[in-house]
């Protein structure tokens, strides 16, 4: 085996430790295994794999090391969603919610990307900027006339993956974590089309590949992906940022491989990061807190190498 074979195996190994770590650990009870950390788990699996995964796809797609669906705001927008379904009292209907609100904010970024009839990825960038803040804006409206909601808003805004589960709610979530798997896998059988796309359009073009459609169609899979998750675990920053850097750091290369190894690193960076929340202080801290203090100077990393 190589090297690079060592340090894949290296990475699941390093998966599975932590998993029963993060199961395990100062549990007595198997009815509390089963009821709150089992599904806490499964939680962190789908939402660390889905922005792992997403992010690097995006930077893939955009050829740009600072995309991922936080820095593009498809979260915020799906959050939007999120907290319209809680404070309608429609919460079996939160990842619909979350969906729609991620693909209204991605159409959005879409069109202003292509102001002037070609597709930008700078223009791309600071539409997801500017759509971000407008989505913020509006869910600091209905925190000031939904008060009475403001923990469990709070709770979206800050990502928090200790949500109890009803046992409608979970039949749903089981559904959601199936379909993501089976568009995760998609993407990754896609991810060809996409590492040509980085050597520029025309090239992609010559090759066959609808260029265009390609993009929409990844952006409409990415747009499902992120709503779903944001709705259950809330807003979590930088995972698809810091877990695709990393592995390109240890891999050195670009390649297919990435999208599951992606995911794989994106489940284990959120299991981590959600054990320190769990554990650190005598309270529990939202997980997005712990992401954000990883995320912001490795943000601050990334730029200065891109540089």
């Amino acid at each position: 085996m190589n090297s690079q074979s060592w340090k894949i195996c290296g990475l699941c190994a390093g998966f599975l430790a932590i998993s029963a770590l993060y199961l395990f650990y100062d549990v007595a009870d198997f009815s509390i295994l089963m009821s709150l950390r089992f599904p806490r788990f499964l939680l962190a699996l789908l939402a660390g794999g889905v922005l792992a995964g997403v992010g690097y796809v995006f930077q893939i797609m955009l050829n740009n090391p600072l995309a991922e669906p936080y820095i593009l705001g498809v979260s915020s927008g799906a959050a939007f969603g999120g907290i319209l379904a809680s404070v309608s009292g429609m919460l079996l209907l939160m990842p619909v919610f979350g969906f729609a609100g991620a693909l209204l904010t991605m159409t959005a970024v879409w069109l202003l990307a292509h102001v002037g009839g070609e597709f930008s990825t700078t223009r791309l960038l600071l539409a997801g900027i500017i759509i971000g803040f407008f989505f913020s804006a509006l869910i600091s409206l209905m925190m000031y006339f939904n008060q009475q909601d403001i923990s469990a808003i709070l709770t979206i805004l800050m990502g928090n993956l200790g949500r109890i589960f009803t046992r409608n709610e979970w039949s749903i979530f089981l559904g959601v974590f199936a379909i993501s798997i089976g568009l995760l896998v998609y993407l990754y059988f896609i991810t060809r089309q996409l590492l040509v796309l980085t050597t520029g359009e025309l090239v992609a073009g010559s090759m066959g590949i609808n260029v265009k459609t390609l993009r929409l169609q990844i952006f409409i899979i990415c747009s499902i992906l992120t709503g779903m998750t944001v709705a259950y675990a809330g807003i979590i920053g930088f995972v698809g940022l810091v877990v695709p850097h990393i592995l390109r750091m240890l891999i050195k290369s670009n390649s297919a491989k990435l999208v599951p190894l992606s995911v794989i690193g994106g489940a284990m960076f959120l299991l981590v990061c959600d054990f320190i929340a769990m554990h650190i202080a005598s309270v529990e801290i939202p997980v997005g807190i712990i992401t954000s203090f990883i995320g912001c100077p490795f943000f601050i990393f990334v730029m200065a190498r891109a540089k």
